[in-house]
């Protein structure tokens, strides 16, 4: 339902994806090549490590960490195609799955918007740890608001597009202050004994996936997803 306003939206997406992407891009500092490829690695291996969203079938992806990594110490053009390659890793379907164009253009172009302009709001503060807070909140906000928006143009709920937000910030928020936690401890062991041993972060977020895959089933046995939120999800592609 409303497939013209969701087609309307996810093209907006799109537009404002690339939009900040090439203003990101015009303001990149100095890149960093290895890290970068290392922090790609890692930011697409975990992307396909991801816990079911209970009551909206929608999917929680564990590589956060290394994307806001990616945000605070790469250039906006790193950041953006360790974003964009790590999501399309993440949506790519299994060997029997079925190819979904619309969901993983959606889903692209929202990650390329939120990881920009978390790179722009980084480099724009000069204290570092507020920068790195106002980082995190920027990825929050900007997978959260965008796929609210889309359940609720797609018909996927009855409810606000306030409500279905506050549903999925819910459960994701924890996760995001936890990720910032991460992303804090990398940097301070790369300052101190280089990048290369902040990649030990990897079994870390492998742990909080189990765990958190054993709290949301447990969780999914007392929540029953709605038939329409679970159809919205699996059309618009609820990827985090």
């Amino acid at each position: 339902m409303h497939t013209r306003q969701t087609e309307i939206f996810i093209g907006a997406t799109v537009l404002a994806a690339a939009g900040s992407m090439a203003y990101a891009g015009l303001h990149s500092h100095t890149l960093h090549p290895a890290y970068a490829l290392a922090v790609l690695a890692l930011s697409a291996a975990t992307s396909r490590m991801k816990v079911k969203l209970p009551g909206l079938n929608g999917n929680m992806s564990v590589n956060l960490p290394f994307l806001i990594t990616a945000a605070v110490s790469l250039s906006a053009v790193e950041v953006a195609a360790i974003g964009v390659a790590s999501t399309v890793v993440q949506c790519w379907p299994k060997r029997d799955g079925k190819f979904m164009p619309q969901q993983i253009l959606f889903n692209v172009s929202m990650m390329g918007l939120a990881v920009s302009l978390a790179s722009v709001v980084y480099h724009t503060q000069a204290n570092a740890a507020l920068g790195l807070v106002l980082a995190a909140v920027t990825l929050f906000l900007g997978q959260t608001a965008p796929v609210a928006s889309v359940i609720k143009l797609s018909g996927g709920s009855d409810k606000a597009v306030a409500r279905v937000w506050q549903d999925l910030a819910q459960l994701s928020f924890p996760y995001y202050v936890i990720s910032a936690g991460v992303t804090s401890l990398m940097q301070v062991v790369s300052h101190s004994m280089g990048w290369q041993t902040a990649l030990v972060a990897f079994p870390v977020m492998y742990a909080i996936h189990l765990s958190y895959k054993r709290y949301f089933s447990r969780l999914a046995e007392a929540v029953a997803p709605a038939p329409r939120e679970m159809a919205m999800a699996r059309a618009a592609g609820v990827g985090m």
